[in-house]
């Protein structure tokens, strides 16, 4: 019976993780390359989503703008906030995944308002026996080199209950 070749499985495993963890950074350090060749006031749409792609979703802003939601969930620290005037010019770029947005989340808030603040969480769970559901964004805190979880709360009415910041617990199980 021949032995499998375990140091070839584990130096396989360990080329698969160097690259996944590569094409994660290298999606941040493309958002950074596209931000920066984005102006406001001059890149339009169209500018916009050359460099993005099409929008998770679009949500109506004030005097008939538009705002781009482009997630970065799961695995990144970021989701982005484009927002484009009624004329179709780039007004702003906004990381929305901060805590000072975090601290507008209040109790009573519904989830679409919080999704419409943060953007798509990096995870969803329902617990049946006490109705409740969680979303979870991972962040990256400022002057912190480790990313963090913002926890959300909703009652069967899917208004938040609560929220919080937490360690992250992927990085945990390392």
């Amino acid at each position: 019976m021949t032995r499998p070749d375990t140091t070839s499985a584990w130096w396989r495993l360990g080329r698969l993780i160097t690259a996944a963890l590569a094409a994660v950074g290298f999606v941040g350090a493309c958002d950074l390359q596209n931000i920066a060749e984005l102006e406001p006031g001059v890149s339009t749409d169209a500018d916009v989503r050359e460099k993005f792609g099409p929008p998770e979703a679009v949500w109506e802003g004030a005097d008939g703008a538009q705002i781009y939601e482009y997630n970065r969930q799961p695995e990144g620290v970021v989701n982005y906030m484009i927002t484009v005037g009624a004329d179709g010019v780039l007004v702003k770029v906004s990381q929305v995944l901060t805590e000072e947005n975090f601290a507008q989340v209040q109790p009573g808030m519904a989830m679409e308002q919080v999704r419409r603040l943060l953007g798509k969480p990096r995870r969803v769970q329902t617990f049946a026996l006490n109705g409740e559901t969680s979303q979870d964004w991972r962040f990256q805190p400022k002057g912190q080199t480790e990313p963090m979880i913002f926890s959300v709360a909703y009652d069967r009415d899917l208004r938040v209950i609560r929220s919080g910041i937490m360690p992250d617990p992927d990085l945990q199980r390392r």
